[in-house]
């Protein structure tokens, strides 16, 4: 072998071994950034993502909750460190709700929307017992106490807070919001007899008995356990058909091309797979896989819409 053959081969070699440092990433444990407390919505719904994950890949992945601000403190955390691919963050729609109300300088151009994966429904939640649990009763109700009947949910300003608002709007009601400090709480409140309404999503009544699903935002009903459930439409109220929360994962912009399409091809895993689907299924919402060009035109919408809602509810300047 010649002298030029031998080059050849040992720049082939250290080329290769390159592309296979590159190649192993993931290197070190990956942290999910939720901005829910251990236990909330978020935090379950982080774990049982990384529970099914790990079916495809030897990482390891590790949930760190930063709650506060509705999520504008997570988020600010991820933009503060590397973009290394070793930090994802939980996202929902909400999230985009408090950074307009809160007036957070986030720009949501310099984080990397990655996967959409759920569109659930927006709903009215009840206490069964209640001699107030169904619309027409939450109607006359709010009317006989002109502002004084109390709706309670997490964290003003966020997407429940908003659909709340239109909600008031389109039934031409007047109604309290009392909010605390996560959605368990909440919904706690309800149980106890603080409030007559939760606006969430139809899973959050699944483990709670007491509670169920009065009216659901979708064009149609939905099916399952929640087949029953009157859409918005169907009582009569316009402007309420595809109210949703959705909920993914995004990662600060600037990520290596060998860490993005690791997670491309794992969402897509994930997203196939039947248990996780089933899951998703059974909370009555929707399965999907948004990827970042698609992902990043709906923060958008949202975050003009919002911010549009807002003005037109006098919550914001």
């Amino acid at each position: 072998m010649n002298k030029i053959a031998v080059f050849m081969t040992v720049v082939a070699i250290v080329s290769g071994s390159v592309a296979n440092v590159w190649a192993k990433f993931p290197e070190k444990p990956i942290k999910i950034v939720v901005y829910t407390k251990p236990g909330g919505a978020g935090d379950v719904f982080s774990r049982k993502f990384a529970a099914i994950a790990k079916q495809y890949t030897d990482a390891n992945f590790v949930v760190i909750n930063k709650p506060g601000a509705g999520g504008v403190m997570a988020i600010k955390h991820i933009l503060k460190s590397p973009a290394d691919g070793y930090k994802l963050a939980f996202v929902t729609r909400s999230n985009i709700g408090k950074i307009v109300s809160t007036g957070s300088n986030i720009d949501i151009e310099k984080l990397s929307w990655m996967a959409l994966m759920v569109s659930d429904p927006e709903a009215i939640i009840t206490l069964k017992k209640s001699p107030i649990n169904t619309w027409e009763q939450l109607v006359a109700d709010a009317k006989a106490k002109n502002g004084k009947q109390i709706w309670v949910g997490p964290a003003s300003g966020g997407n429940d807070h908003i659909m709340a608002m239109k909600i008031w709007e389109a039934a031409g009601i007047k109604t309290k919001w009392v909010p605390y400090k996560s959605g368990g709480k909440a919904m706690a409140a309800l149980m106890g007899g603080h409030g007559v309404a939760y606006v969430g999503n139809p899973q959050d009544v699944i483990g709670r008995p007491d509670l169920k699903v009065a009216v659901i935002s979708s064009p149609a009903r939905i099916g399952g356990d929640f087949s029953g459930v009157p859409t918005f439409k169907e009582l009569g109220v316009k402007g309420l058909d595809n109210e949703i929360m959705w909920r993914g994962f995004m990662a600060k912009k600037g990520l290596t091309k060998e860490s993005y399409d690791f997670y491309m091809e794992l969402f897509k895993k994930v997203n196939q797979n039947p248990k996780w689907r089933e899951h998703i299924l059974k909370g009555g919402a929707t399965p999907v896989f948004y990827k970042e060009d698609r992902f990043l035109d709906i923060v958008r919408q949202d975050q003009a819409e919002f911010t549009a809602t807002l003005k037109k509810l006098g919550a914001i300047k």
